[in-house]
């Protein structure tokens, strides 16, 4: 009667851990695809937001992303240039041109939308920035020749003008000017460099701003 019983409670134990094992696994799993679930359903939802806005109002989303991605591309060679010590040379410096002027050009298209500007006004907003775009993509094309040595560059390919008034040798000026040659690429990745992204960046803008132009022209809403 006063036997030990503990090895008939031992298969009931292990046998308890296991269902319990089970089911702390099984609620793992339904609050990790419940969570999956329930982030795709909000990503699903935004996406439509998103969607229904650029249908909705087709200038207005041009004009952000327009302005989005200039300020992240000027970003990016500010950071090649004062982080990195990436120095641009003239060509380079030319190809930030478009962008000084899309962002604050989309950023009037946005607030003449929210004044009600007319269409002419939006149209030829949209249309300047496609122009400058197609023409910093076709400067960006003519850059990546010169450093794939396709064609000459131009001749004033140079650091800061070294200032002859100065004390000093006129060699030792020399020797200490920093020249920023524009047929030499100082960065590529996938076999691209600054001025071969620049291509794809300004042609998706231009193609941006185009769809944008053509919307705008055949909005009836505006006078």
């Amino acid at each position: 009667m006063g036997g030990d019983h503990s090895g008939a409670c031992r298969p009931v134990n292990v046998r308890s851990r296991w269902i319990a094992t089970r089911l702390t696994s099984l609620w793992v799993d339904s609050a990790g695809a419940w969570g999956y679930a329930r982030r795709t359903e909000e990503d699903e939802a935004m996406a439509t937001q998103v969607l229904n806005f650029v249908r909705a109002q087709p200038a207005a989303a041009a004009a952000m992303v327009i302005a989005v991605v200039g300020v992240a591309a000027i970003l990016a060679v500010y950071y090649f240039q004062f982080v990195l010590g990436y120095p641009p040379c003239p060509l380079c410096l030319e190809q930030r041109f478009a962008y000084y002027f899309a962002i604050p050009l989309s950023a009037m298209v946005l607030l003449g939308i929210s004044v009600g500007s007319s269409r002419k006004v939006l149209l030829l907003a949209f249309l300047a920035i496609t122009i400058a775009m197609l023409w910093n993509a076709g400067l960006g094309a003519y850059h990546s020749g010169v450093e794939w040595h396709w064609w000459p560059g131009p001749q004033d390919c140079s650091g800061a003008t070294p200032n002859f008034s100065a004390g000093g040798s006129l060699l030792d000026q020399i020797n200490r000017t920093r020249v920023v040659r524009c047929d030499e690429a100082a960065w590529r990745f996938l076999g691209l460099s600054l001025a071969g992204y620049n291509v794809l960046v300004s042609l998706g803008l231009a193609a941006v701003a185009g769809a944008a132009a053509l919307a705008t022209f055949k909005d009836k809403s505006r006078a």
